[in-house]
């Protein structure tokens, strides 16, 4: 089953608890703790406005998870693995670039009250800034296609302005930084079961030398670093470390 939703680009209010699907391409003003919600019923702005959240896809939950818990662990990676897929191809983004944005992707279900009236949607938003942001920055008009150029600008691309990358909230590479996200490793296959902590990091340390010396043009002294997955990660769908380039370009 699927639903017939139209874009639209006007703001509204919608229901504090709605039972219908959310509309598809609606925009709104979202901060970091409104993504941090299990639900969501923002009102809706004009995408010519000011927002930092555009809704990229809107279905129905499958019907193996109408009689699931409100909580259940199922709808979580149901939701992870579709807003994922929809979130590269809504932006034209390979799985490499995808990591490396400073947006994301926030996915929310009904409320508590709109699931006990029979509610079963999900609602997946890209928005402005990663996990780790205490601001969320404008979007353009809309999001899609942004990085279908295999080029995007650097106020898309994540950086790090700091020693270290581990712990440093992620910003754009338009301002001033000291690390840049320049690439990825896949460390294993979709079906692979997960190959532990210590090869999942000696993996992605190997690539991570090779690949940031030949992004740097083989200098004869650099520094890299890498953001790598647990398997927590590795059960939603995760299969790439992010190599990070020592740069202030």
């Amino acid at each position: 089953m699927t639903l017939a939703l139209a874009l639209t680009a006007c703001g509204a209010d919608e229901p504090s608890d709605p039972v219908e699907a959310p509309e598809l391409g609606a925009c709104r003003m979202l901060e970091p703790d409104d993504v941090a919600a299990s639900a969501n019923s923002a009102p809706t702005v004009d995408c010519e406005q000011d927002h930092t959240a555009e809704t990229y896809a809107v279905g129905p939950l499958p019907s193996e998870l109408s009689d699931a818990a409100y909580d259940d662990a199922d709808i979580g990676a149901f939701a992870y693995r579709t807003c994922s897929q929809a979130f590269m191809k809504f932006l034209g983004a390979d799985e490499s670039m995808a990591l490396r944005t400073i947006l994301s992707r926030a996915w929310f279900r009904p409320s508590q009250e709109a699931w006990d009236k029979g509610a079963r949607w999900y609602r997946c938003d890209v928005v402005g800034g990663t996990d780790d942001a205490t601001d969320f920055v404008l979007l353009p008009t809309t999001a899609k296609g942004l990085m279908s150029s295999g080029v995007p600008e650097d106020k898309w691309m994540a950086c790090v302005n700091g020693e270290a990358v581990p712990g440093a909230p992620r910003i754009p590479c338009s301002e001033a930084h000291t690390w840049r996200a320049v690439t990825t490793i896949k460390v294993g296959a979709d079906k692979d079961p997960y190959p532990g902590d210590r090869l999942v990091e000696v993996k992605s340390r190997d690539f991570c030398d090779t690949s940031v010396s030949a992004w740097l043009g083989y200098p004869l002294e650099y520094k890299f670093a890498y953001t790598r997955f647990h398997e927590a990660e590795w059960k939603t769908g995760n299969r790439r470390s992010i190599c990070w380039a020592r740069t202030t370009t």
